[in-house]
């Protein structure tokens, strides 16, 4: 039997979270969040989220390493990632 998890397509933010604490939660890079709900500044307390369905594991980026490695492709890496920027320490979707 294969289990997945099944995440809801909204979520209300509760006050005192963050776009990194949702992200957490979900196992979603930050940048992918603020990319699915075109965000500009820091959510705030009732904001509705859009959880994106994603499929993948949570890597943190080592020094030397590129989208291409990472993902495959650069193209591929934006894709998951909700953006073009990788830095070291930077939570990533593989």
């Amino acid at each position: 039997m294969d289990l997945r998890l099944i995440r809801p397509l909204r979520y209300r933010v509760k006050r005192g979270q963050t776009v990194s604490s949702i992200a957490r939660t979900y196992s979603l890079p930050p940048a992918l969040l603020a990319a699915a709900n075109d965000l500009k500044e820091e959510v705030e307390a009732g904001d509705i989220l859009l959880i994106p369905a994603t499929e993948g594991d949570l890597y943190t980026v080592r020094g030397g390493e590129s989208r291409a490695l990472l993902c495959g492709s650069a193209e591929k890496f934006e894709e998951k990632n909700g953006t073009s920027l990788l830095y070291i320490g930077q939570t990533v979707l593989l």
